[in-house]
């Protein structure tokens, strides 16, 4: 028989030092298999299985995939700022997170109303996106772009704990 019930996140859990080296292990190389968790910190597979569930259910841990913006053939990455006027800031962001270069999106209270990060594959696609799709969406006053010369920190898996 198969138990087709679905369990109801708890929120944040305590993590002891097994959970956090679980988590490094993951951080590591996020499709280590149990078995080889396990292993490594001489502990059950079993054990390895309930735990990672329990966090997962829980809220503390999400395995999640990090696209390489590079290997995925985006040469170039920008910061852009973007002054809202006539709508809502919401709005306006609302409809730039639709576009697939945009990964970022954030409303924010500062010089400009929204800042987003975008990727373009090239120069071409770069005066496309900006000209044509972002800086045609209505509300949009001014953009302010910053291409990146060189990404110095990229932290996808950043979490507010460490590992003992």
């Amino acid at each position: 028989m198969n138990d087709l019930s679905t369990s109801v996140a708890s929120g944040p859990i305590d993590l002891d030092t097994t959970d956090q080296a679980i988590i490094a292990l993951l951080r590591k190389d996020g499709r280590m298999p149990y078995r080889a968790i396990a292993r490594e910190l001489n502990i059950a597979e079993n054990t390895v299985r309930a735990r990672v569930r329990r966090m997962e259910e829980s809220d503390t841990m999400r395995v999640v995939a990090v696209t390489d913006i590079e290997a995925a053939g985006y040469g170039m990455l920008l910061a852009i700022g973007v002054q809202v006027e006539g709508r809502s800031p919401e709005t306006v962001a609302r409809e730039m997170a639709a576009f697939p270069e945009v990964f970022s999106v954030n409303v924010v209270v500062g010089a400009q109303d929204i800042e987003i990060l975008v990727v373009s594959r090239d120069q071409a696609a770069l005066n496309e996106l900006i000209t044509d799709k972002l800086g045609a969406v209505p509300g949009v006053r001014r953009l302010t772009p910053a291409l990146a010369l060189d990404v110095l920190k990229n932290q996808p898996d950043w979490v507010p704990f460490h590992a003992a």
